[in-house]
């Protein structure tokens, strides 16, 4: 007689995790994929009843970023949580198994959950001369994307690589590199842009398709659009000095040290969509422009094609340069008289001139 499968409640119960721990994890998720807070317990109650998700993660021309990027998700007990969620059946990088048996593994949970399991996938594919400078376990990478793909329910591309074909996909892309979306189309495909991605967008994205069986709404890049609405430039916390007008000159200048806006040297955040800004990295202690460097726009398309990472957008290729020219200047004198007004009122509050 075959064993109960537990659900994820009794799993969780059985392993002391309260309700209330559950309850507030399912809150911080549903707050990061902008679900109303009404929707939590019955995003709970779905869970709670809900069976370990069957998770096969394929890696192809990749640099493991971004499965090291999930491993350091950091939402309350998540890694536990997530871990306990899913069945990850297999996996390059975590799984013991290795060769034959790793390849037994696969096949093995192919089988039993065709139709079912959710496949994750990481690296670009390549496609010239059939794919052949990729492979691994006797197939190419194509071939291998193809058969896995076939018994999937859904798949999520993670990381700019499997979305849209990544560094292994500049120029002149040699070895003729795309994103998962480019090979197989008769699948829901959904993309996690980002060199790495955040961790916690993946791991939302993983508990959103467990609670309502689907992949959540997407933009017209396939990216959820709870994370992908707003480019990092809408939510900087530098945004009010791009207001005013104020940008630093080079990274070390009076301008950098006080935090003016970096769009003078390169950042890409008015045209680049993703989470970064409010939800950052490593636990939520900093993200890139925090920490002092532009955006470099690493969760769009061609991102490394797009001329120099320090060049204004005004200056490069992102887009129209006299469009982007033209809103820079609009914006910069936009926020010149906005500070002129400002300080006009502060002087009259003062009984200034």
């Amino acid at each position: 007689m075959k064993e109960h499968a537990l659900t994820l409640g009794e799993e969780l119960r059985r392993q002391g995790v309260s309700r209330r721990s559950f309850l507030k994890y399912c809150s911080v998720v549903a707050a990061s994929m902008a679900i109303p807070a009404t929707m939590v317990p019955a995003m709970a109650a779905s869970l709670a009843q809900a069976r370990r998700q069957s998770v096969i993660w394929m890696s192809y021309q990749e640099c493991t970023a971004c499965i090291e990027s999930l491993t350091r998700a950091f939402a309350p007990t998540v890694e536990n949580l997530i871990f306990n969620f899913i069945s990850l059946d297999f996996q390059h990088a975590l799984q013991a198994a290795a060769g034959d048996q790793a390849v037994e593994a696969l096949h093995k949970a192919m089988e039993e959950n065709w139709g079912k399991y959710l496949v994750l996938v990481d690296g670009s594919i390549p496609l010239k001369d059939d794919g052949i400078y990729s492979t691994s376990h006797g197939q190419t990478h194509l071939e291998s994307l193809r058969e896995v793909a076939e018994g999937a329910a859904a798949i999520v591309s993670i990381g700019t690589c499997a979305a849209y074909g990544g560094v292994g996909a500049a120029r002149p892309n040699p070895t003729g590199a795309v994103g998962v979306d480019e090979i197989i189309t008769d699948k829901p495909i959904l993309n996690v842009p980002g060199c790495p991605p955040i961790p916690e967008v993946m791991t939302g994205v993983l508990t959103s398709f467990l609670a309502f069986g689907e992949l959540p709404a997407v933009d017209a890049l396939k990216r959820p659009s709870a994370f992908f609405s707003d480019t990092i430039h809408d939510r900087c916390y530098r945004r009010p000095f791009y207001d005013q007008g104020k940008f630093a000159k080079t990274f070390d200048d009076e301008g950098a040290r006080k935090g003016w806006c970096l769009y003078e040297l390169g950042c890409k955040g008015p045209i680049t969509h993703n989470a970064c800004a409010t939800m950052k990295f490593n636990q939520g202690v900093s993200w890139p422009i925090q920490s002092g460097h532009g955006c470099l726009g690493c969760s769009e398309p061609n991102f490394w094609d797009k001329d120099s990472f320090y060049k204004p957008l005004s200056a490069g290729q992102w887009g129209s340069a006299e469009g982007i020219a033209v809103a820079a200047a609009a914006g910069v004198a936009l926020g010149a008289a906005s500070a002129v007004m400002s300080r006009k009122n502060q002087d009259k509050i003062s009984g200034g001139k």
